[in-house]
């Protein structure tokens, strides 16, 4: 199917207005305009002078939650203070209108359900509470940074005194099952998926626009970047995610 790039809008805006559903997947592209990073960007990206290895994987949180915590902590702070921006709110007012019927979102930040955003899957998590692997109590993010700040062992511990995880999937763990069986569900339903800031390379995620496709669905794209799914997308938007979404709405 030929590719829209650029002042695709219009076309967009056909696809979704003759859709009966449309479900949103978004990655870490759609948040940069609130000022948090992607992960690989030169000179930006989270991942540039830290080896996620050592840092960000299940193993280092077990082996070392103080050097864990020195790296999250400091994550937590900067995205507890940054504020949704056009692009999530453009989702859900989408989603109030009855145009939008959820969003699967790669991002951990909260910044879509900040925005309104009701019908919400965090396939990767969320920085909004962590917990105990041990006895399985859960802590809201303002208490877990209050016992990191005053904790003397350099991370957040349980009353049971075992270091606490954030819930955000790291490398080695699995996705969560239900999480995963919804965005699935939800891939499967849609007659447009509209894939915002990912690069569609991250399994098991990259899988979601294949299952559109493969249940007769349209793929749409609105991402700065090359992805894999450039050249079988019905249209593909590749400027400013906070002005396309924006004129999107305006277009419907």
């Amino acid at each position: 199917m030929a590719v829209s790039v650029g002042g695709g809008v219009d076309r967009l805006a056909d696809l979704v207005r003759d859709a009966d559903s449309v479900v949103a997947l978004t990655g870490a592209g759609i948040s940069v305009p609130s000022g948090i990073p992607d992960f690989r960007s030169p000179g930006t990206g989270l991942w540039e002078n830290v080896d996620p290895m050592e840092v960000a994987h299940i193993d280092a949180w077990r082996a070392d939650p103080q050097r864990f915590w020195h790296f999250y902590g400091d994550r937590f702070q900067s995205l507890r203070d940054k504020e949704p921006n056009a692009a999530h709110a453009a989702l859900a007012e989408l989603e109030r209108r009855g145009v939008l019927t959820g969003v699967v979102t790669q991002n951990i930040d909260m910044l879509h359900r900040r925005a309104g955003t009701q019908n919400l899957v965090e396939v990767h998590g969320t920085i909004e509470h962590s917990s105990c692997l041990d006895c399985g109590d859960q802590y809201p993010l303002d208490v877990v940074r209050l016992r990191l700040a005053q904790s003397a062992d350099g991370f957040p511990a349980c009353d049971c005194g075992r270091p606490l995880k954030p819930d955000v999937v790291l490398f080695g763990e699995w996705l969560p099952e239900g999480a995963l069986e919804r965005a699935y569900g939800m891939a499967a339903g849609a007659d447009v998926l509209l894939c915002i800031g990912t690069s569609l390379e991250v399994q098991p995620i990259a899988q979601l626009p294949g299952i559109t496709q493969q249940t007769g669905g349209e793929v749409a794209i609105v991402t700065q970047g090359p992805t894999p799914w450039d050249d079988r997308c019905a249209v593909k938007l590749d400027g400013d995610v906070e002005a396309e979404l924006t004129a999107l709405v305006a277009a419907l």
